[in-house]
């Protein structure tokens, strides 16, 4: 009867080891980080339970010359989630103007940190804006 109920301690154990290890893999373990740059699209605080800051920003490249075709210009999205208030306060006033966003990757969402798997941490800098110094604080 003793050794019966240490190895269900044991198994369960295990299994907690095991549900926090992938929990933390899946949504704390920061997979990947960079720098992204363009021009931000739009910006919003939306959803229904938590309410999380959302942002797009656009980034133009240039596709090369197949064969039989000619140069042309592509755009990408980059969609992300925003945690930080102040960086979110930031961002609301630069929509339309290009900006070097700093970004951490998770493997999975969490509802209350955005509805995005790339969640952006600051901002590196803003390019072409006649923005004001007050509109971006200098403490990213």
């Amino acid at each position: 009867m003793k050794v019966k109920g240490s190895t269900i301690f044991v198994i369960t154990l295990l299994l907690l080891l095991a549900l926090s290890g992938f929990i933390f893999f899946k949504f704390y373990f920061v997979f990947g980080d960079g720098v992204k740059a363009g021009e931000l699209n739009q910006f919003m605080l939306k959803g229904y339970v938590f309410k999380t800051y959302e942002g797009r920003l656009i980034m133009s490249g240039v596709r090369g010359r197949a064969a039989g075709a000619g140069t042309s210009i592509e755009s990408y999205t980059f969609d992300f989630s925003v945690e930080n208030p102040a960086v979110a306060d930031s961002l609301m006033r630069l929509s339309g103007k290009t900006v070097e966003l700093h970004y951490k990757e998770y493997l999975g969402a969490l509802p209350w940190r955005g509805m995005q798997k790339t969640v952006v941490d600051r901002i590196i800098s803003v390019s072409n804006s006649p923005v004001a110094s007050s509109a971006v604080p200098t403490d990213w």
